[in-house]
């Protein structure tokens, strides 16, 4: 026989003595409550309706809102960031003791930290090595420059190493991205440095553009997109270099070398009219020699970038250097973005990007992240993100901006008249310029009102030779044991922040309570004085602005009301 589940049902005297023990309960509890006595909130009296200037107390009361809005938003986000911190450097310390524990030794976490960093240093090594091979390899030398900042994408330490390096080498210049300067500006960066060295305008073919694609997915068409546009300046380089190599009575390598983002690899695939090398926004993607047939005369010799010395300036780093976007920190990338912002014309950036005026970098980030819709979590703006897509957008071909040259030719030291000479032998300069004029009357120019007025920071000092990079890695590998220390310190400087910010966010709430209870008892007198007047003086209906000084000292209108 199955069981049956116990019955709820009660009996009367059993469910009668509950119901008397619960109002006993409850009429214990209202007692307790009397003798404490009840805390109502008190009620915002507010403004008599009959009381002066009664507008402009509630502007001041909604200033007085609006200030300790934004102060408590401020403090929000100055915890949010010290959080951040936090987050990330429990992170890393979990993943350091993850390791310890997989190879079970405390000692080898570390050791193994050190090697992979000096494993990153090492990579710029083999950046040097590779470029020294390019350089001893090739026999013409083609140094790209960026049309926007020629001279901000020179390495003198290049030029140098390839006029003493004898054997007949040949220095060229190529002026890329002609396409996103003033003609008027280009023409005069062209008459200065050829003076110096042969030099070719250059547009160098891009991917297909935003229009095509939408036909394509239109059409549902299969489109190779390793085909390129088209490119400006490519007949004139080719036939520079074909007559070269008919002097020379043999098949010549091209060396293409320069800093990061300024097309080189670009270039070769515009000569060779096939995506044959690998191409990105992201700097150093190239990172070995890599040889490329163009014709049977003519070896294309693809290099990775010249690395930036860290001596160089902030502007110089932030354009020029191999930056590691996962590893550099938000303040490096804003040092950078400043340093950018500082050498250009401020309405014309703001003008380009369509934003407000903005007094520093950060408020000039956020005002970027909000409108392009780049938002963290609780509607923060992302600033590290858009601060690399900034700099990605500066040194990419994707922002019109100019330098002025020189006013007056101050040649390098290294670049004597003969060497000039010797440089400008065996080359066509009066078809060079011919050719390049054509180029110049061919393209559309963006006009010198849309261009934005760069000033530039100068020639850039590169490291060639792998000596001087593996004396940076000693350095870093010295100075590892004392930012180790750094990080401790800035933990404990971390935590102490926001004991601090709570401790004044708590100070700012208990003076807003003070002031708002002193106000709404003034408030309250003011209203039994003037309803009292009121009543005495019912015939006139007048009220009498002029007070004595003891009437004053009772309430003052240009108090803040909250």
């Amino acid at each position: 026989a199955e069981l049956k589940k116990a019955s709820k049902r009660l009996t009367c005297h059993k469910r009668y003595k509950i119901q008397k023990k619960i109002r006993e309960h409850h009429r214990k509890v209202r007692k307790e409550a009397k003798k404490r006595g009840r805390k109502k909130p008190k009620k915002d009296p507010g403004v008599p309706s009959a009381a002066p200037f009664k507008e402009e107390l509630l502007r001041e009361a909604e200033q007085r809102k609006q200030r300790l809005e934004e102060l408590k938003q401020k403090q929000k986000l100055n915890r949010q960031k010290e959080h951040e911190k936090k987050r990330k450097l429990e992170a890393k310390k979990n993943a350091a003791k993850i390791q310890e524990k997989a190879e079970g030794k405390e000692s080898s976490g570390k050791s193994k930290a050190k090697t992979n960093k000096l494993l990153d240093k090492n990579s710029e090594k083999s950046f040097c090595r590779e470029l020294k091979k390019v350089i001893e390899a090739s026999d013409v030398i083609l140094e790209v420059l960026d049309a926007r900042d020629p001279m901000g994408c020179r390495c003198p330490q290049l030029e140098q190493a390839v006029i003493c390096s004898g054997g007949d080498k040949k220095l060229l210049f190529v002026l890329n991205k002609i396409d996103l300067v003033p003609k008027e500006n280009l023409e005069k960066w062209l008459n200065y440095l050829k003076k110096e060295f042969p030099t070719v305008a250059f547009k160098s073919a891009t991917l297909m553009k935003d229009r095509t694609m939408e036909h394509i997915r239109k059409r549902r068409a299969r489109v190779d997109l390793s085909r390129t546009t088209e490119c400006f300046g490519i007949k004139c380089l080719l036939k520079l270099l074909q007559e070269y190599g008919k002097t020379q009575n043999k098949a010549i390598q091209v060396g293409v070398v320069g800093f990061p983002n300024v097309g080189k690899s670009s270039i070769i695939n515009s000569l060779k009219g096939v995506r044959a090398c690998n191409v990105g926004l992201t700097r150093g993607v190239t990172k070995s020699m890599q040889i490329v047939h163009v014709d049977k005369q003519t070896k294309m010799l693809d290099s990775p970038s010249i690395i930036a010395d860290p001596s160089n300036n902030v502007l110089a780093l932030a354009l020029r250097s191999i930056i590691d976007t996962e590893e550099s920190g938000s303040a490096e990338l804003l040092e950078g973005v400043d340093a950018i912002l500082n050498h250009c014309n401020k309405q014309q950036v703001t003008m380009y990007y369509n934003i407000p005026d903005f007094s520093n970098t950060e408020e000039f980030l956020a005002l970027l992240a909000r409108k392009r819709g780049m938002l963290k979590k609780g509607g923060v703006p992302d600033v590290e993100n858009i601060a690399k897509l900034l700099l990605c957008d500066w040194t990419g071909a994707k922002i019109s901006y100019h330098s002025q040259p020189p006013e007056s030719q101050r040649p390098p030291p290294y670049l004597t008249e003969d060497k000039i000479a010797e440089m400008q032998e065996c080359f066509n300069l009066k078809n060079l310029e011919e050719e390049n004029n054509k180029t110049v009357q061919a393209l559309k120019y963006p006009s010198p009102a849309s261009s934005i007025i760069f000033q530039s920071a100068g020639m850039v000092n590169g490291t060639i030779e792998e000596n001087k990079v593996i004396e940076v890695a000693s350095e870093w590998e010295n100075m590892e044991t004392s930012k180790e220390g750094e990080e401790e310190e800035e933990e404990d400087f971390t935590e102490s922040d926001d004991d601090q910010d709570d401790a004044e966010e708590e100070k700012d709430v208990k003076e807003v309570n003070q002031v708002s209870s002193t106000l709404a008892l003034a408030l309250v007198s003011l209203t039994h004085d003037f309803l009292f007047l009121e009543s005495e003086h019912s015939n006139s209906l007048s009220f009498s602005l002029e007070k004595t000084t003891d009437e004053d000292d009772a309430y003052d209108f240009n108090t803040d009301y909250v």
